[in-house]
């Protein structure tokens, strides 16, 4: 008889042999089942060892608990210990990932001051993707330059150049060294950043909606302390709304006395806003050639407004539209083009601002003067330089205020409250928007936005508009 052992998981071990073993099976044999061609069955000693083992896997298991439940009473008695050796080797871990970095590319150690000042500063990661093709860009923010619009054609750069400044401030206050030249950064107590351009199709949420939901969330955490940068905004509704809402948005932001990086197509908003204490205007250059047949990038950041705003034309011309398309769209801009610069009339009031920010910009400079670590000459050569360029600008700024002697627009527009916001820190008072009262026909008012929060202000760090003593 031929006979063969076999396990199964519900009777362990069991016994099989074919169906064709002439006469019956001898009485030893119990729990018999048939199956087409064998016979499975087990004897009563072979029932007996299967309980055996049964029995000892189950002590096994047992034992096994009883020993790690022992090891875990031993080890919860050296936790703390434990803890100690973790972190210290993690922090090793994570010194010695900085170290290699900043040795690898050149990185420097920043500086913790009140100012946020970066001399060729690069994108962390950017570079290492286009380490040879990557260009530096330089960024400055006091409480007198701290809310500034970045404009620029389309593939210029800005979204990189916004993004580099966060990467960089998260680098230094985590204690790692920054790639650039020279760095300085003051405390962040939070970041906030609005930069998707997507739909939110999960959410059933669109662009513009997804846009607000996320200011909204920034307007009730943000502090003085913040650091905010802002890729687009309002692009996703109307322009009229758009640029309504930007500015609405824009003004609220400078009230809270954060700092803000405001990359925008919205030219109009750095106009508008443009007479505010503590905004700036930049762009990211770029060069056209004088037929429009090719655009040349040059990723670096420079003051003011963009000098030629058809960028936009030369892209389309680039991208091979009909030239019947191209022409139409050239003469609509030009025509709009005429009227704007109708509309856009200076003002007395405009000349008052730009006085105010000339003296709030050269008591900032005098008090960083003071502040500073530099020797007696080199300190002379400064004062004597920013005497010579005072006299220049106040002088220009005279003679525009000459040119509107009967002007009665010298009007303070006093801060309102504004509801459904919430940011630290209102400005008390600002100048009022004339000029741009008479370029849009007085259909739009730029007023300074007061809006409140249980927050704390922690002002004493910034200077205040309206100050003339620093806190």
């Amino acid at each position: 008889m031929v006979l063969d052992l076999k396990y199964d998981t519900a009777r362990q071990y069991y016994i099989c042999l074919p169906a064709t073993e002439p006469g019956p099976l001898p009485d030893i044999f119990i729990n018999v089942y048939r199956k087409r061609n064998r016979i499975e069955c087990q004897t009563l000693d072979l029932v007996k060892l299967n309980q055996k083992i049964t029995n000892a896997h189950s002590e096994v298991i047992n034992m096994s608990d009883q020993t790690i439940q022992d090891l875990l009473r031993d080890v919860c008695t050296e936790v703390s210990g434990l803890f100690r050796v973790s972190e210290a080797i993690s922090m090793l871990d994570m010194l010695g990932a900085f170290a290699q970095l900043a040795t690898n590319n050149e990185y420097i150690r920043p500086e913790l001051t009140e100012t946020l000042a970066i001399k060729s500063g690069r994108h962390p990661i950017r570079e290492q993707i286009h380490s040879s093709k990557f260009i530096p860009n330089d960024a400055y923010a006091t409480p007198q330059t701290r809310f500034q619009i970045i404009t620029g054609c389309n593939m210029s750069g800005k979204s990189t150049y916004i993004r580099s400044l966060a990467l960089v401030t998260v680098m230094a206050q985590i204690g790692c060294f920054v790639p650039a030249q020279y760095a300085s950064f003051p405390i962040s107590h939070q970041l906030f950043a609005r930069v998707a351009t997507s739909d939110d199709l999960d959410a059933n949420v669109s662009t513009f909606a997804a846009e607000m939901r996320e200011m909204a969330f920034i307007f009730r955490n943000i502090q003085p302390r913040s650091m905010v940068i802002i890729d687009e905004l309002g692009r996703g509704t109307s322009t009229t709304d758009g640029l309504a809402i930007a500015i609405a948005l824009a003004e609220a932001l400078i009230s809270s006395k954060a700092l803000v990086w405001f990359a925008t197509h919205f030219h109009d908003l750095a106009q508008i806003l443009a007479g505010r204490s503590g905004v700036i205007n930049l762009h990211l250059a770029a060069d056209i050639a004088p037929d429009a047949s090719k655009m040349t990038m040059q990723y670096r950041i420079a003051e003011g407004p963009v000098p030629d705003r058809r960028y936009g034309l030369v892209l389309a011309k680039l991208a091979d539209l009909p030239p019947a398309v191209l022409n139409k769209a050239r003469s609509v801009s030009e025509a709009m083009a005429r009227l704007a610069r109708r509309r856009n009339s200076s003002s007395r009031a405009v000349a008052i601002a730009k006085k105010r920010r000339l003296l709030l910009s050269l008591r900032e400079q005098l008090f960083l003067a003071r502040d500073g670590t530099m020797d007696n000459a080199g300190l002379r050569a400064l004062l004597i330089k920013l005497q010579d360029d005072f006299v220049l600008r106040m002088t220009a700024i005279n003679r525009e205020m000459e040119l509107y002697p009967g002007d009665e627009s010298e009007i303070e527009a006093h801060t309102e409250p504004v509801s459904n916001l919430s940011v630290h820190t209102p400005e008390t008072q600002a100048l009022g928007s004339t000029e741009y009262n008479k370029r849009m026909d007085n259909t739009l008012k730029s007023e300074p936005i007061v809006i409140e929060s249980d927050l704390d202000s922690g002002s004493e760090n910034f200077i205040d508009d309206d100050s003339v003593v620093l806190i």
